[in-house]
């Protein structure tokens, strides 16, 4: 590792910088590493999620900073930005900050315009759309030479270089609210302020998914929750609505009608983005070896899949939810992704005839009328209190080091990472009181206090 490397490596560190557009991998551990490209992924990936837009936007310039830094720190002599050809303002934009010599140091930055379909923003398919290679399976883009992270990650990579910690989300707020909104809020900020800041819900019978409409997941109780690291948006939809209904159904009632109803049409398999890049992911298999005695190897595959969704909003002419059935064992499988038997890493020649477009996805989850593209809002969320999850992270919790009663100041370290382990630090968002902290989160209450 270079003394450069080193030094990014332990800012982002220090900074708690965490992939804000997925699961939450730890940015530090992803820079040591070495590569030959680095992809801004700018998909904007989900349905009704706009917030990563606005940010390159309104942002561009720190976006930019922060691939630079990464490209130096893993050796990378290219880089793209990954982002849908339909944002032509946001597109004009960057274009015109990368032909400023100054800005990008003359680096060799390029664009790269993806159609509209979903899931472009899967990482591995990201990969092989802009680069023509294919991750391998339960694998991840550094095994093939890039490394990703979505613009957000960079913007708050740009920061972490200037010793500024992870304290903001950039979010939006869609579904049945309103006026649908996109603001910078404080992490920990809670889920019903944010509400609030978008006029409430239309409806007293909603439902809120934290995310996107296909992977995203409903809260059980939006007064309690809070914004987190990852949150890139909050959907507001009627409960009997088809997205929420698939999200709160029974998986043991999911279990039943997969037995009983699944045809083996193979259509999930068919269109499953990762069965497209080669990988040995087969649905249906998974699906039909639930009507066979005892644990079935194949069952080993939904360790594969990505839980894109395609396969239970788009694929199954029955109704049935291989994406559930494929979470539920993963849950209960102790084995590795790269521990399943091998695939052929080629890409289907049929792939780009199998596409989904965002539009028509869209229109078959009944979400049409609520995709709109707000102006971020100028005055910044101010909470009274905030909640830091500890965990909301791939890896270990983080520790807490304060306690109740403390004086916290802004960007100050509340939660530190175990030793020896992969995890993330966690920052005050806010300057104020702790009045609460269990191995969950800490309440941090807003203040005026001398420090």
């Amino acid at each position: 590792m270079t003394q450069s490397q080193h030094l990014l490596v332990e800012k982002i560190r220090a900074a708690g910088v965490v992939g804000a557009g997925g699961a939450g991998f730890p940015t530090h551990v992803k820079m040591n590493a070495k590569a030959d490209t680095v992809l801004i992924n700018g998909a904007s990936c989900e349905p009704l999620l706009c917030a990563d837009i606005h940010l390159m936007e309104t942002c561009g310039q720190d976006i930019i900073k922060g691939l630079g830094l990464v490209m130096d720190a893993v050796g990378a002599p290219g880089a793209m930005i990954g982002i849908k050809a339909k944002h032509e303002h946001t597109l004009a934009i960057l274009e015109k900050l990368l032909a400023d010599p100054i800005l990008t140091e003359k680096r060799r930055i390029s664009i790269f315009k993806m159609k509209d379909f979903y899931p472009g923003g899967d990482e591995h398919v990201l990969v092989n759309e802009a680069t023509g290679r294919i991750v391998p399976q339960g694998g991840i883009p550094l095994e093939v030479g890039v490394v990703v992270s979505n613009a957000e990650s960079m913007f708050n990579i740009a920061k972490a270089w200037d010793g500024k910690p992870v304290t903001h989300r950039t979010l939006n707020v869609a579904g049945e609210v309103v006026r649908p909104i996109v603001v910078r809020v404080p992490v920990g900020t809670p889920v019903s302020h944010v509400l609030k800041l978008a006029g409430g819900m239309k409806r007293p019978d909603c439902r809120v998914i934290d995310g996107g409409p296909m992977m995203g997941r409903v809260l059980d109780n939006p007064t309690a929750a809070y914004v987190s690291k990852t949150t890139s948006g909050l959907i507001v939809l009627p409960r009997e609505h088809n997205v929420i209904q698939g999200k709160i159904a029974d998986i043991e009632r999911l279990m039943r009608v997969t037995r009983l109803a699944c045809c083996q049409c193979s259509l999930c398999t068919d269109l499953c983005p990762r069965n497209q890049l080669g990988h040995n992911l087969q649905p249906h298999l998974i699906m039909r070896s639930l009507a066979l005695p005892g644990d079935h190897p194949v069952r080993e595959q939904a360790l594969l899949c990505s839980e894109c969704g395609i396969c239970e909003k788009w694929a199954c002419p029955m109704g049935l939810s291989p994406r559930e059935v494929n979470r539920a064992i993963k849950q209960q499988l102790k084995i590795r992704p790269s521990e399943v038997g091998g695939a052929n890493l080629a890409r289907h020649p049929y792939t780009d005839f199998r596409r989904v477009p965002v539009k028509r996805l869209l229109g078959r989850l009944d979400l049409l009328q609520y995709d709109v593209h707000p102006a971020p809002m100028a005055d910044p969320a101010d909470p009274d209190q905030v909640g830091l999850y500890l965990g909301r992270h791939i890896g270990a919790p983080a520790k807490p080091v304060v306690a109740k009663g403390e004086v916290v100041t802004l960007g100050q370290v509340v939660g530190e990472i175990p030793e020896k382990a992969l995890g993330a630090r966690v920052h005050s968002s806010v300057q104020g009181r702790v009045i609460a902290v269990d191995s969950e989160k800490i309440l941090v209450k807003k203040e005026k206090v001398n420090v």
